[in-house]
C-alpha cells in the first residue's frame, strides 16, 4: 500500500514523522519538510519517491545504505545530522527537567570505527558476511564500509576467508574485529566443536593475516603479539570480545572531558570500569578504585597497571554486579570523585547512592541519552548540579548518540 505523507520532523531513531489525522506515522529515510511516497515494508512505512525534497538531503556514501542496517542517516546532510542528534540529548535533558545547556556535539572523521562484529553464514554460493539487513536477521554481504578504520576496511576480503574456515553447515559465526595499535585481535565465535584439523587452518589464516591474535569460542588460538590499545601511558589488553569503545578518538575526547573535570581529586572511584579506559588515565594523578561485573576486564586493568612499571599512582580494584549491589553512600564517602560509564540500561541504582553520598565531583558517562537523564534527576535532587552535557557521535550515520555530563555537589 502506497501512501503520501508530509514530513514534519525526525524522530529519535532517524524516521520522519508525519502528522496525520489518525495520529503520527514514522516514514523511514524521509527528512523534515519532504512530501514522500512511502510503501510498508516489514511491517513499517518506507520512502519510495521523492516528491519534495529537502535541503538537507544529500547522496548516501555506500551503496548498501537502505538495506544494510547498521547505518541509518547517511542522507542527512552532515551539520543537520549532528545539530539533531545533539537536540536528542537537549530533548532527553528536558523531559526530566535539566536546564542544563548542551554543549556542541564532538564529532571524529567517518572512517574511524576500529572495533565491529560481523556475522557470517554459510550459503549455497559461498559465505556471506557483513551485518544485519534493516528489520530482518538476513545478512547483508558487504562490499565495503566506509565508517570502518582503514585496518579494518581493509580485512573485508580476509575475514570472509575466515568465514569460511569456521562456519558451521548450519547456523552462523560471529566475528569481532578490533583495530588495535600492534595489529587485529579478532574473536571468532561459532557455536559449535571446532576439529583440530579446523583450528590448524584458523591459525594458518591467522598467521597470513598477520592479526595479532585469534581466539575461537573464547579459546586462544594463537598470540603471535599481545594486542594492546593505549590508555594514558599504560597498554591494556582488552579480554576477546571484550567491551572497547568504537572510536578510538571518541574514547580520548571522552577521557579528556572526565580527566579535566576530576583533576583535583586524590582519591576516585571508577563504576562500571571495564579493563580502565578512565582508571588507567586516571591513576596518572590519583589512587583509582575500579569497581566491574566482568572479571576478565579487571584482570586486563591489574595487568596493564602492574606493567607501567611503577609511574601511575595506586589501583585497586573490586568485582561486582553494580545493577544487583551498588556501592553504598557509605563506601562512596571515602571517595572525593566518581566517574561511571554504564550500559545503555544507565546507573539508576548507583546514582540514588552517589545522590545520598558526599562525593565532590561526577563525570557520568552515557550510550542513552534517556537514561542518562533519569540518572542526573536522581543526582541533581540529591543536591548535585549539572555543570555541563556534551554529546559524543561515536557512531556516525546512527540513531546512537554518547554524552559526558560533569557536576559537583
Amino acid at each position: 500500500m502506497n501512501r503520501q505523507f508530509a514530513i514534519s520532523r525526525l524522530g529519535h531513531k532517524g524516521d520522519g514523522i508525519a502528522e496525520m489525522p489518525e495520529g503520527i506515522t514514522h516514514v523511514g529515510f524521509a527528512l523534515p519538510g519532504e512530501t514522500v511516497i512511502a510503501e510498508v515494508r516489514d511491517g513499517h512505512f518506507e520512502s519510495t519517491k521523492v516528491l519534495e525534497s529537502s535541503r538537507d538531503r544529500v547522496a548516501p556514501v555506500c551503496h548498501h545504505f537502505g538495506v544494510c542496517g547498521g547505518c541509518h542517516m547517511q542522507h542527512l546532510r552532515h551539520d543537520a545530522y549532528l545539530a539533531w542528534k545533539r537536540q536528542l540529548v537537549a530533548d532527553a535533558l528536558a523531559r526530566e527537567g535539566i536546564g542544563t545547556e548542551v554543549q556542541p556535539i564532538r564529532h571524529f572523521p567517518v572512517a574511524s570505527r576500529r572495533r565491529a562484529v560481523f556475522t557470517a553464514i554459510r550459503t549455497h554460493d559461498g559465505v556471506r558476511l557483513g551485518f544485519a539487513q534493516r528489520r530482518t536477521n538476513r545478512i547483508v554481504d558487504l562490499e565495503e564500509c566506509p565508517v570502518l578504520a582503514p585496518e579494518l576496511s581493509a580485512t573485508l576480503k580476509s575475514l570472509r576467508e575466515l568465514s569460511a574456515i569456521l562456519a558451521p553447515r548450519r547456523g552462523v559465526v560471529k566475528i569481532a574485529a578490533l583495530a588495535c595499535d600492534n595489529g587485529l585481535d579478532i574473536a571468532a565465535t561459532n557455536g559449535a566443536p571446532v576439529s583440530e584439523a579446523t583450528r590448524r587452518r584458523a591459525i594458518e589464516w591467522a598467521l597470513a593475516a598477520k592479526a595479532a591474535r585469534l581466539s575461537i569460542n573464547s579459546e586462544n588460538a594463537i598470540e603471535t603479539a599481545r594486542p594492546y590499545l593505549q590508555a594514558g601511558i599504560a597498554r591494556v589488553t582488552p579480554p576477546p570480545e571484550g567491551f572497547v569503545q568504537a572510536v578510538a578518538a571518541a574514547e580520548q575526547a571522552m577521557a579528556e572531558l572526565v580527566i579535566s573535570h576530576l583533576s583535583t581529586a586524590r582519591k576516585l572511584i571508577d563504576l562500571f570500569s571495564g579493563s580502565g579506559a578512565f582508571a588507567l588515565r586516571l591513576a596518572a594523578n590519583a589512587q583509582v578504585h575500579a569497581v566491574e561485573k566482568d572479571g576478565a576486564a579487571l584482570l586486563a586493568l591489574e595487568r596493564a597497571w602492574r606493567e607501567a612499571g611503577g609511574v601511575l599512582k595506586a589501583v585497586s580494584t573490586e568485582r561486582r554486579d553494580l545493577y544487583r549491589a551498588p556501592v553504598t553512600a557509605a563506601e562512596l564517602n571515602g571517595f572525593d570523585a566518581a566517574v561511571f560509564d554504564p550500559p545503555r540500561a544507565g546507573a539508576e541504582a548507583q546514582s540514588r547512592e552517589l545522590a545520598s553520598s558526599n562525593v565532590k565531583r561526577i563525570a557520568a558517562v552515557s550510550c542513552n541519552p534517556a537514561t542518562l537523564a533519569r540518572d542526573l534527576r536522581i543526582l541533581v535532587d540529591g543536591g548535585y548540579r549539572v555543570l555541563s552535557v556534551t554529546p559524543i557521535d561515536q557512531f556516525v550515520f546512527s540513531p546512537h548518540v554518547e554524552a559526558v555530563a560533569l557536576l559537583e555537589r
